[in-house]
């Protein structure tokens, strides 16, 4: 990571150095995500893994109200689209929205990605499965993702996406996950 200004220089090591010698106890806690999401903190962190690919993903991708390009990258990069391996850039409200729900819920289990960004041949294919799933699906342009998370129902999920007021969240309790995407504010039951 390069740093440009002097003077966030030493606050940034400083947080970077708490952050790795105390794992996330330098990040404050909220009692609604809304003001996680309006920049209330100093750190923004996404743990994740993916079961299609066997990729785990810790990143600290926002720093003192910068987000931190290689750690966006690397996000992109991991929720590609497993079937065609094509990225594109994931919507960073999206990514705002899995942070906060996560923190909500006082875990240190990493979420399960299902699916984040969906190739148009992916979707048209998942499409052809299934009826639930949307013929513009915001998958598709890099706003959504479909999670799991061990230790937590997906009312427990669902209720703490919804809570950020600021997208779409279904939720899918027979195939256990829930999706979240940074659309308009609207709830389902799948």
């Amino acid at each position: 990571m390069t740093i440009q200004n002097s003077t966030n220089t030493s606050r940034r090591g400083f947080l970077l150095g708490a952050f790795a010698a105390t794992a996330v106890s330098a990040a404050p806690t909220y009692s609604n995500a809304a003001g996680f999401l309006r920049g209330g903190g100093d750190i923004r962190r996404l743990r994740i893994f993916s079961g299609r690919t066997g990729e785990r993903l810790d990143a600290i991708y926002w720093i003192d109200g910068e987000y931190i390009a290689n750690s966006i990258s690397e996000i992109n990069l991991f929720m590609r689209d497993w079937r065609t391996g094509g990225s594109i850039q994931i919507d960073t409200r999206t990514i705002d929205i899995m942070a906060a729900a996560h923190r909500l819920m006082d875990t240190s289990q990493p979420y399960q990605l299902l699916s984040g960004y969906r190739s148009p041949q992916t979707n048209a294919l998942l499409r052809s499965r299934s009826s639930g799933v949307a013929k513009r699906s915001l998958h598709m342009t890099g706003k959504a993702a479909d999670l799991r998370l061990d230790g937590r129902s997906t009312l427990q999920m669902s209720r703490a996406a919804q809570s950020c007021r600021a997208g779409g969240v279904g939720r899918y309790s027979g195939s256990n996950f829930v999706h979240m995407d940074c659309g308009p504010v609207r709830s389902w039951r799948g």
